[in-house]
């Protein structure tokens, strides 16, 4: 089809390269998640294995369709590799080649074949307007502008389970140019990294020093290191707009951010802030932060617009949306248990929830068709109760929508009765009428403080990215825990979608 190397889109490595048991794990825990897919989507049961299989060369031309091999005689190194699995997922793969059914566009998500297309299409385009992601985490900001039709020119983050599930989701971007590492290095060489236009730099930096007690100025304080790579990026790229999301604590130390954009070498931006709720974004969360939008000076001059004016638009364009709450999130997602087995959190419990299974749900409120952008996944993803104890979970079934750890009803049982006034959301049951408190990565510990308005456990992740208006189709790779730490940093996709809708609408190419 291409030229292309296929390190560049492929989910694969070349196995014919793999010595060690880790990589092996990876290969597998992919291929697991594929035959999964498949018995979900086609209703295959992977328990009865075919052996008799008639047509060895159709499964052997679809395993290369995939990318699991890159030609016939590397067979018998994926023998290999999968070990006692190999003769089930053949199996299964089989019997969903006989059926000559339409590929499932979360099934391109593995495969090669598409994978390769995706890349190729997005290689030529020429014309989208572009951004770059630094702190790009799951990909929830650059989701939001993805899907106003943005070509995402680079995205980097630190953490390798972040940029997997990012590459995974958003397969069109080639793998180079999803970079794990550190921002600094990034920064530094991005010229070697970007050769085109920056229309739009986004990303949320962290930052440590808010107080105004400290005179020091926020770039030069060292804890505010990543910061200060944001700003030199910018610096380097010369973006005609960037947005910046931090936490609302950051307001403190707002005019020094502006500052900093003014006294740029050699560019000059105008720069405005303003605390928004997601909630405001039809977002069923309320979840406050702090935006700043900044438009180069040549573009705003050229456009007749400052960056409060974009800001004003932004409030414009969300005043009138209809406020969601937790139901509205969660509706259609079928009853699951607490996992009660320690250690267990891997393993697919029909009881306590699958990492995927097939989407049985009839009917969809206005919530789920908006973030879905009214196109319906055949499977839901990460839909997983995680452990409890016996006490939590007697505690969690007391409890009703709004209680706290100062409940009367579980005064007899909660373990920390003599620090009730230090401890009063350790648990907390959701309102399913309400907006949801805020969804943080705190979840990876536990889910006390974001019980089920109705069931005896925690938010699985799916109803965590739900709340935070994610898509259904889009899969959070990595260990159980780390799903609700990708969730929880997130930039709700929603909130950003309507930014970048704004933002598009002055970028001409």
């Amino acid at each position: 089809m291409s030229n292309l190397k296929n390190e560049v889109y492929s989910v694969f490595n070349d196995i014919s390269n793999i010595t060690t048991t880790s990589e092996k794990k990876v290969i597998r825990s992919l291929m697991t998640d594929f035959i999964n897919c498949i018995c979900e989507l086609y209703g295959i049961d992977k328990t009865i294995v075919k052996k008799d299989i008639n047509n060895k060369n159709e499964v052997n031309n679809f395993l290369v369709k995939l990318g699991i091999i890159k030609n016939i005689e590397q067979i018998h190194i994926l023998k290999d590799v999968l070990g006692s699995d190999f003769q089930i997922n053949i199996s299964v793969i089989y019997q969903y080649v006989q059926m000559d059914a339409e590929i499932d566009s979360n099934l391109k998500k593995f495969m090669d074949y598409y994978r390769e297309e995706a890349v190729v299409n997005y290689l030529n385009d020429k014309t989208s307007p572009t951004v770059v992601d630094f702190f790009c985490g799951a990909g929830g900001m650059s989701l939001g502008f993805h899907q106003n039709d943005f070509k995402i020119l680079i995205a980097n983050d630190i953490e390798s389970v972040c940029t997997t599930t990012y590459s995974f989701n958003h397969y069109e971007i080639p793998k180079d140019r999803i970079i794990t590492g550190d921002i600094k290095e990034i920064v530094n060489n991005v010229d070697t990294y970007v050769n085109e236009e920056v229309d739009v730099i986004i990303g949320g930096p962290p930052c440590q020093g808010f107080s105004m007690a400290n005179r020091q100025r926020i770039i030069d304080d060292p804890r505010n290191i990543l910061y200060t790579y944001y700003v030199e990026g910018v610096r380097k790229l010369k973006p005609k707009f960037f947005v910046m999301e931090n936490v609302k604590g950051m307001i403190s130390v707002a005019d020094q951010v502006i500052e900093d954009f003014h006294n740029l070498e050699d560019v000059n931006y105008d720069v405005y802030y303003h605390v928004f709720n997601a909630r405001d974004f039809g977002v069923p969360q309320n979840r406050e932060r702090l935006i700043y939008i900044g438009i180069r000076t040549d573009i705003s001059n050229s456009i007749n617009k400052k960056a409060k004016d974009i800001i004003k638009e932004i409030e414009n364009e969300i005043k009138n949306n209809c406020t969601h709450v937790l139901n509205d999130a969660i509706q259609g997602l079928r009853k699951v248990n607490a996992l009660t087995i320690k250690n267990s959190t891997e393993l697919d419990i029909e009881e306590c929830g699958k990492k995927i299974e097939a989407n049985k749900i009839s009917e969809e409120n206005e919530y789920i068709r908006t973030i879905n952008q009214g196109e319906k996944s055949n499977l839901v993803f990460n839909h997983k109760a995680r452990y409890n104890n016996d006490r939590d979970i007697e505690i969690y079934g007391r409890m009703i929508p709004g209680d706290n750890s100062t409940s009367e009803r579980i005064a007899d049982i909660m373990p920390y009765t003599s620090r009730s006034h230090m401890f009063k959301d350790k648990y907390y049951k959701l309102k399913p009428d309400e907006v949801c408190k805020t969804i943080t990565a705190h979840m990876k510990f536990d889910c006390n403080m974001y019980i089920h308005p109705n069931q005896a456990r925690g938010l699985t992740p799916r109803e965590a990215a739900r709340v935070q208006s994610y898509p259904d189709n889009y899969y959070f790779l990595g260990s159980y825990t780390k799903t609700y730490m990708q969730v929880g940093n997130s930039v709700p996709p929603l909130m950003s979608r309507k930014i970048a809708k704004i933002i598009k609408k002055y970028l001409k190419r």
